[in-house]
């Protein structure tokens, strides 16, 4: 694989889709309101009218209104329908041909949209998560190929350092520090961590960007790996995440397919291998050594530091751990560059944030905002504030491990 021929499939992508898209959404809060059966519906419905060469049903992910879900969204029209039935869903294909629709029309000019600013999200309800060449199609793959062929290990270390980006895990550590640290350290082998293991209640935010872009952390790994001189990597995910888990396989398989991860990856020098290692489910393993200690085979224990990972981790060799979030964000800081990246958000807190809205309040879902952004405005503007006239009393920001999930109680 090299550049030319990721280019042509990207072209390729692009040619070959048709003038309407209906995307409907597939992770698991919307799967679990039978959006697959939704999805299966629409396709049925357009063949029936006859529109085939004009309209193509993709599964996404995330759309974000979850509390409104399944939801279909019609492109380029920009129409959101929301709570959509098996019954309702053929007159959605019907109004593409100028009849009427019985379906929930959604308002995608609210402020729980509006107010958004995705960067980890920018891919999300917009490709098809199961589909390499959907990625591709989105940018996908070129930065990873941008480092390997132009950038050396301590450039890419110095862009993550510069871009000003903390990890989102919830300790808010410099990821630059963190990564210049395991690329100076010692050791014949070295190894990167995806912390996938989200246990926080009403957290959803990582396993939804794993559902909706698998990809996208694959290749961020990948990238992390060049900067610090590692050849093997780890997302270690939980058992209770069976699509995301399904997903990343699948993500992973077609990545080496296409010689997207493996062996001189587009033709360089540089090898890289990624496994899943998939969690039982307790809750201390989203803690760094207990989280190495399980995938080592040990029971997940949490031990003193130090020494710390990134220069004793996994198998005593140096290691590199982030969470999903935090690799998510490395992609479009090589593709926009790292002044970009800086002058988003506060003087100390650069970029965006992933939060997952729940509780009792209008809006529910999963919403990407500049670091800065208030909590009123979260829970008031784009959460619609407390449904039936309530007002909040009080707002939990996060779960025992740091995770960030505004909850709001009335």
């Amino acid at each position: 694989m090299d550049l030319t021929q990721l280019l042509e499939i990207a072209q390729q992508e692009c040619a070959a889709r048709k003038p309407i898209q209906i995307h409907c959404c597939v992770p698991a809060g919307c799967l679990s309101a039978d959006s697959l059966a939704v999805k299966q519906c629409l396709e049925k419905a357009v063949k029936e009218i006859g529109l085939e060469d004009q309209v193509q049903v993709c599964g996404v992910g995330c759309l974000r209104l979850c509390c409104q879900g399944p939801l279909v969204q019609i492109e380029p029209e920009k129409m959101l329908y929301e709570k959509v039935t098996l019954q309702d869903a053929p007159s959605i294909i019907t109004a593409l041909n100028g009849g009427e629709t019985t379906v929930q029309r959604g308002n995608l000019a609210q402020p729980f949209f509006t107010q958004q600013m995705p960067i980890v999200l920018e891919n999300s309800g917009k490709i098809d998560p199961e589909r390499i060449a959907s990625y591709i199609a989105a940018h996908g793959y070129q930065a990873l190929y941008h480092v390997l062929h132009e950038m050396q290990p301590d450039e890419v270390v110095d862009a993550i350092a510069k871009s000003g980006l903390r990890g989102r895990g919830g300790a808010g550590y410099p990821t630059g520090l963190k990564w210049a640290t395991v690329a100076k350290a010692k050791g014949e082998r070295k190894y990167v961590i995806c912390n996938a293991d989200e246990g926080d209640p009403g957290a959803f935010m990582d396993r939804s960007i794993l559902e909706s872009d698998p990809h996208r952390v694959l290749e961020g790994v990948a990238i992390a790996a060049y900067a610090v001189g590692a050849n093997q990597g780890y997302i270690y995910i939980r058992a209770e995440y069976p699509t995301a888990i399904a997903r990343l396989q699948l993500a992973i398989r077609q990545a080496q397919r296409l010689g997207l991860l493996g062996s001189q990856i587009f033709e360089s020098p540089f090898d890289f291998k990624i496994d899943i290692r998939i969690g039982a489910g307790a809750c201390v393993c989203g803690e760094e050594t207990a989280l190495m200690a399980s995938i080592e085979g040990q029971r997940g224990t949490p031990h003193p530091r130090p020494p710390y990972p990134a220069e004793s981790g996994l198998w005593g060799y140096p290691t590199l751990l982030n969470n999903v979030e935090t690799f998510a964000n490395i992609t479009p800081i090589i593709r926009n560059g790292a002044d970009w990246f800086a002058s988003i958000g506060t003087e100390k807190s650069k970029g965006t944030k992933v939060f997952a809205l729940a509780g009792k309040i209008r809006n529910t879902g999963l919403i990407e905002v500049p670091m800065g952004t208030t909590l009123r405005q979260i829970v008031e503007d784009m959460g619609g504030g407390v449904p039936d006239s309530g007002s909040a009393k009080a707002v939990q920001t996060g779960g025992p491990s740091g995770g960030c999930n505004p909850s709001i109680s009335c």
